[in-house]
């Protein structure tokens, strides 16, 4: 089937399905097992890491007890390897007993209790990518229903062992089946990455009527190498990814892996940064019971989140790729603001860099910036004004700017909870 005739079908299907459910005007925020703990059924010799109820109970009270819930970390996210080999005697997935002994529906309410949300995974296809049952097109009714019934409030559901045409259909239908529950069930889609992730074999428009996010690109690793790569590609196929996202539709660019074994102080702000400019999914895959001050700290920056979460939903874009390898990307915010990540892609030494805010299109005024995680904020700027500062090897300056005359109490008590330091731009 050609990519019009896809189209076609889809543009069919998706007149009966569309999701408006009025979830996720704001990018989700969260916790995912996937990247961190990956397949690990092992709960005999590995009790603490495995996946079972155990590890996502741990996860819950660490988001409720540690300040997560507040800045609006709320889901726990089960991803794939937690259900039985088998579907029960009404064709139901089930989880693995001796790793779920009290069942999902148990486990939402603990989760509920937390005043938390609880996502789960699925597969569109014969078995799931590590080889668990999956959700074939006769399945997708049942599946819905029955992570209804267990209170389940997001679905991640992934692509393997499917081939494009069961796909076209699955992901629509899986929308209109979870529609069909009656409760409010976040959705997110791995169709993109199946195909591609650009168009014409992917249809943005008609995704976003029938997904609130979805993984456009390849899984992410624990490594600076892997989170590069995710934002060159996102980066350079812009044009057609950052018009595809606002509020209630997202590109997922996969998850926060800051307080794991691959990023450094520096790489964890940049990653922080980028996906705050990007509009993305704040997803972590950590361990919250052994995480470090420093990765709590960029993870709990809150001018960052708030970043992240601005209510208008734009997705920013990079502006310019200089010849001295450094990056600077750009997204308006509410309010006349709007937020600058400077990424360094070198690999020496700090690097100087000298610019203005005229120089990236800003219009003629007098600003100020917050420095996000310096917490310094800078006064004394004109748009015309030029500024330098040092930018480590890997790592970002990430500012909030806003017009000088706008109100600073009410930006401060928007976007910032805490008193901040001042200094003059130089």
């Amino acid at each position: 089937m050609g990519p019009l005739a896809a189209a076609q079908l889809l543009a069919l299907i998706s007149l009966t399905v569309a999701l408006d459910n009025g979830l996720l005007k704001t990018p989700p925020m969260g916790w995912m097992a996937w990247e961190r703990f990956r397949c690990d059924v092992d709960c005999k010799d590995d009790p603490k890491n495995c996946i079972s109820e155990v590890l996502f109970r741990d996860i819950a009270d660490r988001l409720a007890e540690d300040g997560w819930k507040e800045l609006g970390y709320e889901y726990v996210i089960i991803d794939d390897c937690w259900m039985s080999m088998q579907r029960d005697e009404h064709g139901r997935l089930q989880p693995e007993p001796s790793r779920f002994p009290g069942g999902i529906a148990k486990l939402a309410r603990y989760i509920h209790d937390r005043e938390l949300k609880l996502g789960i995974y699925a597969d569109m296809g014969t078995h799931t990518c590590m080889g668990f049952p999956g959700t074939t097109l006769d399945k997708i009714e049942i599946d819905a229903q029955t992570f209804a019934s267990w209170g389940v409030d997001y679905l991640k559901f992934d692509g393997c062992s499917s081939n494009p045409v069961e796909q076209m259909l699955g992901y629509p239908l899986m929308s209109k089946a979870l529609n069909a529950t009656g409760r409010p069930i976040a959705y997110s889609c791995s169709w993109p990455v199946y195909v591609g992730g650009l168009p014409p074999n992917v249809n943005y428009s008609l995704l976003g009527d029938i997904c609130h996010l979805w993984r456009n690109y390849n899984d992410i690793q624990d490594s600076w190498d892997s989170v590069q790569d995710i934002i060159e590609w996102y980066s350079n196929n812009q044009d057609y990814l950052q018009p595809a996202a606002g509020p209630g539709r997202w590109n997922d660019p996969d998850m926060l892996i800051i307080g794991n074994f691959g990023l450094s102080v520096d790489q964890a702000r940049s990653q922080m940064a980028l996906w705050a400019i990007m509009a993305a999914p704040l997803i972590m895959s950590n361990d919250l019971r052994n995480l470090g001050n420093s990765a709590r700290t960029i993870l709990q920056n809150k001018v960052a989140i708030a970043i992240n979460q601005d209510p208008l939903g734009i997705q920013g874009r990079r502006l310019l790729t200089e010849k001295t390898h450094i990056e600077v990307y750009w997204r308006p915010l509410s309010r006349s603001a709007s937020a600058i990540v400077f990424l360094s892609r070198r690999t020496d030494m700090p690097y100087l860099y000298r610019t203005s805010l005229a120089k990236l299109n800003y219009d003629a005024g007098n600003y100020e910036a917050y420095d996000v995680f310096n917490g310094l904020t800078v006064t004394g700027l004109n748009a015309t004004t030029e500024f330098t500062f040092s930018i480590n090897p890997s790592g970002v300056v990430m500012w909030y700017v806003y017009p000088e005359q706008q109100s600073k109490q009410t930006e401060k008590s928007h976007y910032q909870h805490e008193k901040a330091s001042h200094h003059t731009v130089l």
